[in-house]
């Protein structure tokens, strides 16, 4: 890999792995509703001058119906529930789960028609990533947070399931603009409840923060150097980002807020990224690029 490439490689390790963190700073002063609005709102600001440069979007009339079920499940629903989880549980934590994304992949591309067979190495992985999941999530459910775990594993299925319609409906897509157009309808969609709950006072400084943060470098920023990182690497070499995600979450769960660091965490955080390099790398070669990757999240 070039040494440009390098550079986008740690970019995007930072800032597909710090949302949680900022998600957990935010909530603490907006609901969310208005989280999820801001942040869609202005990620699409910023990106919508620069996909209209293309031209106009002449395959959104034909292709609306995958458009929309992608925008859906990659962004209405899950930046909703993860934010609201986050309300409950660490940051640490929903990053670790969401990390169980590619094993959840492999399970619903085998369900949904993928004639692949599994070999043996990723059935292994695929349990071995399961046991990942029940180490982390068992003491939560003990704890009082059951439906903030349940909401962060429905996120991991939306973020494993919504590439699939990428790759199948939406391969020839532009990737910039269909980004775009997604952010867009979100934010549409969050306005009216953002509306009815937005704060009376401004929030204090740390939270307007968290929510700058969260649009400008974790959704506008994070998509153009993810496009950038596709352009330098490759697709496949691209996504192996994904595996420094849940790292670059605890890690900045435990500086930055405190957030506990158990040994359950250790052991956990070890078999869901084991589990999930045996459970997709020998997919890896054929993968298509979905835009709007589940770590993005």
């Amino acid at each position: 890999m070039s040494g440009r490439g390098w550079v986008l490689f740690a970019a995007m390790s930072i800032l597909w792995g710090i949302p949680y963190l900022m998600i957990k700073v935010a909530v603490e002063g907006v609901s969310v509703p208005v989280l999820v609005f801001v942040r869609t709102a202005v990620g699409a600001a910023v990106l919508l001058p620069l996909a209209l440069r293309a031209g106009r979007p002449t395959w959104l009339r034909e292709r609306w119906k995958p458009l929309l079920a992608f925008a859906t499940i990659e962004i209405m629903i899950p930046w909703g529930l993860l934010s609201d989880a986050e309300r409950h549980i660490t940051s640490s934590m929903t990053g670790l789960l969401i990390a169980a994304s590619p094993i959840l992949a492999v399970l619903i591309g085998r369900l949904t028609g993928d004639a692949e067979r599994l070999g043996a190495a990723r059935w292994v992985g695929l349990g071995v990533g399961v046991v990942g999941v029940t180490v982390l999530a068992a003491p939560a459910l003990g704890e009082g947070s059951p439906w903030a775990i349940v909401e962060v594993l429905l996120v991991a299925l939306c973020y494993a399931t919504a590439p699939i319609i990428a790759a199948r409906r939406l391969s020839d897509v532009p990737s910039l603009p269909m980004t775009a157009v997604c952010l867009g309808g979100a934010a549409l969609v969050y306005a009216p409840p953002a509306a009815l709950t937005w704060p009376q006072t401004l929030p204090d400084g740390r939270v307007l923060a968290a929510l700058a943060g969260l649009a400008v470098l974790c959704t506008a920023l994070a998509f153009l150097v993810f496009f950038a990182l596709i352009r330098e690497v490759g697709p496949s070499r691209a996504l192996v980002f994904t595996y420094v995600n849940p790292a670059v979450a605890v890690t900045a769960g435990v500086l930055v807020l405190g957030e506990p660091l158990t040994p359950s965490i250790l052991v956990a955080f070890a078999l869901i990224l084991a589990g999930s390099v045996l459970a997709t790398a020998p997919r890896a070669r054929k993968t298509v690029t979905p835009v709007g990757s589940p770590e993005c999240r």
